[in-house]
């Protein structure tokens, strides 16, 4: 399946291991990714903090692009970018006026056709039970599914159907052998991009988060946002200090974990970029484990 692929800021930046992750499964999955040519920044929080007009121009650009490109169907790993671009499309499709304005901004012929996919909704198109079944290794932990907020939120626009229960991230752990355990996190804010002005919050919201995977057992947490991953794992030391409590439990991309059960190498994963050890291992169908190093790191 050929899909058009817009990294956003992060996924270049702070969170390099999750295109690393992505890119690295993506043969193996049936994907073949092709990056959105001049992609700028979506603007993210700060965009439509400061201006209205600018916060649609800047996803409706990339989608214009993605247009030219003739790309039908664009994947957004980034929560806040398929957030961001999901919405803006939704905005200009529903208001004429709107469209006209941005259009005019960004001096480019803007459609709306392209179809917006976040990372879960291709893993649930491409990780069918026949591909699993050929994956050599397994993916045998307790984990629970943080999906934030930005996955399903707000649900109208983002057509989430189970919005305070999102299951898309718990069924695809699932078909790699992990065991997804029942959680009331599932959907709390971890402080978004707070992560610099108001880091206290920032702390303690990632430590109810934190211990709250803990008291139920689990073994890594699994996200799918570069946010959320960097509150709780880059964090760490910050939820630590503030909590006054300790937590080691990992913090995992979904796309990494896929990779472990598919044998890939830490390196090709990206793990040793973690600021929290991650002392997983993908374990090999005939009970050999595939053999890892991931060891924390601060880079």
């Amino acid at each position: 399946m050929k899909l058009g692929f817009y990294p956003g800021c992060s996924l270049e930046g702070s969170s390099r291991e999750y295109a690393e992750s992505i890119r690295a499964i993506a043969p193996f999955i049936g994907l073949e990714l092709e990056e959105v040519e001049n992609w700028n920044c979506c603007g993210s929080s700060s965009a439509h903090a400061m201006d209205h007009t600018l916060s649609l121009a800047l996803p409706a650009r990339v989608l214009a692009q993605a247009e030219k490109q003739g790309l039908h169907d664009v994947v957004v790993p980034c929560a806040a970018c398929y957030n961001r671009l999901a919405s803006t499309q939704h905005e200009l499709n529903e208001d004429r006026k709107t469209k006209e304005a941005v259009v005019s901004a960004i001096k480019m012929p803007y459609a709306g056709t392209t179809v917006v996919q976040n990372i879960l909704d291709v893993l649930e198109q491409s990780l069918t039970p026949q591909v699993t079944a050929n994956f050599p290794a397994t993916f045998p932990y307790k984990i629970v599914c943080y999906y934030g907020c930005l996955l399903v939120r707000p649900p109208k626009i983002l057509k989430s159907v189970r919005y305070e229960d999102p299951q898309q991230m718990d069924n695809l752990m699932r078909q790699i052998g992990a065991t997804p355990l029942n959680w009331g996190m599932k959907t709390e804010c971890c402080g978004a991009g707070l992560t610099m002005t108001r880091t206290d919050i920032v702390a303690n919201l990632c430590g109810t988060i934190l211990e709250d995977a803990a008291e139920r057992g689990a073994e890594a947490i699994i996200v799918a946002c570069p946010m959320c991953h960097s509150n709780l794992d880059m964090r760490r030391k910050d939820t630590e200090r503030i909590t006054g409590k300790k937590f080691t439990i990992p913090v995992l991309y979904i796309t990494q974990a896929i990779g472990l059960a598919l044998g890939l190498s830490p390196k090709q994963l990206g793990l040793q970029r973690h600021f929290v050890n991650v002392a997983l291992q993908g374990k090999m169908k005939f009970q050999k484990n595939v053999p890892v190093g991931a060891t924390a790191a601060g880079a």
